[in-house]
């Protein structure tokens, strides 16, 4: 099953006697196991009916014997596994899968591991007996829709320029989105359009010089654009060091060597391998057109070596601000 679909089964209070979570993403994870730890039990219901416990910390046996007991003035008990991957003697809650007690709610919650052993015959039993959900990463290209998404059910929107800022300044982490996008829905007014503005000042970044602005600059190759940002990074380099640049800038010239290779260059393509909004795309054209790969390969070289001075190696003389500036320049000429 999916999130949405188990998601909404637990809202119209339909539930299973054994939930299986696992995977790369642990905020689909989180979100899961919170929403069964606080509502299908009453805060009264908790204090009898409610146990919460890590893997480290217990053995199957001790699981069993928790999710076998009855409820006490209820009609469920919530039993929640958290790091289940921590539990040693796992394969022994066999018997308990094999049979389930009806009135218990089993929760596995297995945190930071890819994959669960699907060798072991309790897992083949769970795929039988269990609610089972892999949460997978978010591929690049679907980050946007699910910001998009979860703004909507809060009542708000987003514009495209806004949206590419604020995850390019947070990232793919969705437990970091969602926690900005809380702030968002509380500080401002329902049925609103969120801007750059509102982006910029919610996060604590400045809209106009930042590193998404300066590959933007350098893509189109605007020079004064450039350098004015690089101004602003080095009057400020605790807040923006050099070698979060560069590593940004890398994966920024990966990217459009990625591009270059694509048979299909259209605008959708683009935007899809590049894992943008297709608004964006004609940047990456541009930038495409800008950059041949045999310049792509040079600066991929200045980058390598620039990394290489930050840390120590072949250290010269020069201040990060020059540095940076050499390294500018080398890219744009």
């Amino acid at each position: 099953m999916d999130f949405e679909q188990i998601l909404a089964d637990l809202k119209n209070k339909i539930y299973k006697p054994i939930y299986l979570f696992y995977g790369e993403e642990s905020f689909f994870i989180d979100e899961l196991t919170n929403y069964i730890q606080q509502n299908v039990l009453t805060e009264t219901e908790k204090a009898f009916n409610q146990d919460i416990v890590y893997g480290k910390d217990i053995t199957a046996t001790n699981l069993i014997e928790l999710s076998r007991a009855f409820p006490m003035m209820a009609n469920y008990r919530v039993v929640i596994l958290k790091e289940a991957q921590d539990l040693k003697d796992f394969k022994n809650l066999e018997p308990y899968v094999q049979n389930p007690v009806n009135s218990t709610i089993l929760v596995l919650s297995f945190k930071n591991t890819a994959k669960v052993d699907k060798r072991l015959k309790v897992f083949n039993l769970l795929s039988k007996n269990a609610v089972v959900f892999e949460s997978k990463r978010l591929y690049e290209n679907q980050v946007y829709p699910w910001i998009e998404k979860t703004l909507r059910e809060n009542g708000l929107s987003i514009h495209t320029e806004a949206l590419r800022l604020f995850y390019e300044s947070i990232g793919a982490d969705l437990s970091r989105l969602s926690n900005e996008i809380k702030k968002l829905v509380i500080t401002q007014e329902k049925g609103k359009q969120i801007s750059k503005e509102d982006i910029a000042f919610n996060i604590g970044i400045n809209r106009d010089y930042n590193i998404f602005e300066l590959q933007k600059a350098i893509g189109l190759k605007d020079k004064l654009k450039c350098y004015q940002i690089l101004d602003y990074f080095s009057k400020d380099p605790r807040a923006n060091p050099l070698f979060a640049t560069v590593n940004r800038l890398f994966d920024y010239f990966t990217k459009i060597i990625k591009l270059h290779m694509l048979q299909d260059k259209s605008k959708q393509s683009v935007a899809n391998a590049a894992g943008v909004h297709p608004y964006f795309a004609e940047e990456y054209l541009i930038a495409m057109k800008n950059y041949p790969m045999s310049k792509l390969i040079q600066i991929v070289s200045y980058l390598r070596e620039t990394d290489m001075k930050l840390k120590g190696v072949g250290a010269v003389s020069i201040s990060d601000a020059d540095l940076s500036k050499e390294l500018l320049y080398k890219i744009l000429h």
